[in-house]
């Protein structure tokens, strides 16, 4: 490793197939999807959503600190916290004023808003929590884990819709280089399936329809796609210098090598119809990296199982590399975390670095014949991976893309 190389060395998950990273590699090699009917959702039109399963915050976190916190914010902390002792780090030891917090949050906490506007519209305002601004305000995510670990640094909250986790990946990097901290924290966390926020996807017919098959329901690039699945979750990474982590002889898991950041300015939900932005933000994460679509063996893409989206990757890979390298999607299997799953995803990117796999893509039964893409499906695929991408495109023509590489 260069001294100014940026080190991932340590990962946390919470996601629909399980709490912590182990149970949630397990579930993505598992290749089936998570989503199944949600009975909260008892009367809108589409029922089901992916949820992480078992998720007890009080047992996780304590009553009184879950009781504090809103639904994204739990998924948070427990993901970070993983993450903070998988990386050997103790709180107790590091110079907190060098350590920073950065986190992508999308649609903030629209829970704690259908919680409280229920109460106003029907008269019960003095109801309303105290703590509902607290919750809900978007910062209020990083900081809680600044504090909930003792960080000091900066703490910032990142809103790039569903790219949000993956732009936190890029500003936590920035921080590193250019000396700032010594270690970030950074990821994403979403808690996406309450009912006005299904109810809301669900009026800009973005969300799948298969009511009669939730677990069929989200399969990107297969040509009976019809929309994807919402769902919750949190991706952290603890993100160090090289030159400190080796000072400390820290396990390193994959190095953070590139980001490319872009926005199509073509369309306020759409993605450019050829991925404009995403080929800017793809060329720009590889010669970051210094590497050549050539030494590029996986990406974990978007994939959100909507036409336009996998249509506008696909020609946007085909514009990079040719002949792109193979491909999945955890989508297929997660559901659609929105500003948390680009964080979520990332960390998947580096577990395949570690383990030399890419998971399979849940659902593809038959490739759309309008995308000549190498989809891993069925069953994972052991293969050598030098480098790894891992792409997030959201509303508003955001793009964001990171490369990892193996150690």
């Amino acid at each position: 490793m260069r001294r100014d190389d940026i080190a991932v060395t340590g990962t946390g998950m919470v996601t629909p197939v399980g709490v912590g990273t182990e149970a949630s590699w397990q579930g993505l090699l598992d290749g089936r999807s998570a989503a199944a009917t949600d009975p909260r959702l008892d009367k809108l039109d589409i029922d089901f959503t992916c949820r992480v399963p078992g998720f007890e915050p009080g047992k996780l976190l304590g009553r009184a600190l879950a009781s504090r916190l809103d639904s994204h914010a739990h998924l948070a902390l427990v993901a970070a916290r993983e993450a903070v002792a998988d990386a050997g780090l103790a709180t107790e030891e590091w110079d907190a004023t060098r350590v920073g917090v950065v986190l992508g949050v999308g649609c903030n906490s629209l829970e704690q808003y259908h919680r409280e506007f229920g109460r106003l519209n029907s008269d019960r305002a003095k109801l309303i929590s105290p703590r509902a601004i607290v919750r809900s305000v978007p910062n209020m995510v990083p900081a809680e884990v600044a504090l909930d670990l003792g960080a000091r640094g900066p703490s910032l909250a990142v809103s790039t819709a569903c790219a949000s986790g993956t732009t936190a990946l890029s500003i936590a990097r920035d921080l590193l280089r250019s000396g700032s901290c010594d270690i970030v924290l950074a990821g994403g966390s979403e808690s996406g399936t309450a009912p006005v926020t299904v109810a809301c996807f669900q009026q800009m017919r973005t969300l799948s329809e298969r009511t009669h098959d939730p677990g069929g329901a989200s399969r990107p690039f297969d040509q009976d796609r019809d929309g994807f699945v919402l769902g919750e979750g949190a991706g952290i990474l603890v993100l160090e210098r090289a030159e400190h982590a080796a000072a400390r002889n820290a396990r390193v898991h994959a190095l953070l090598a590139g980001c490319g950041n872009s926005t199509d300015a073509h369309h306020v939900t759409a993605p450019h119809p050829e991925g404009r932005g995403a080929v800017q933000a793809l060329r720009q994460a590889l010669d970051d990296a210094g590497l050549t679509p050539a030494d590029v063996d996986h990406v974990n893409a978007h994939g959100t199982s909507t036409a336009l989206n996998d249509q506008a990757e696909h020609r946007a890979l085909r514009a990079v590399f040719g002949t792109p390298p193979p491909v999945t999607a955890n989508k297929s299997v997660l559901g659609h975390c929105l500003g948390g799953a680009g964080g979520i995803e990332a960390a998947a990117t580096v577990l395949s670095l570690r383990h030399q796999t890419i998971p399979p893509t849940a659902n593809l039964d038959t490739l759309d014949p309008d995308i000549d893409l190498d989809v891993v499906h069925k069953v994972p695929r052991p293969t050598r991976i030098r480098a790894a991408l891992s792409n997030s495109f959201g509303f508003g023509g955001q793009n964001a893309v990171v490369v990892f590489t193996a150690v």
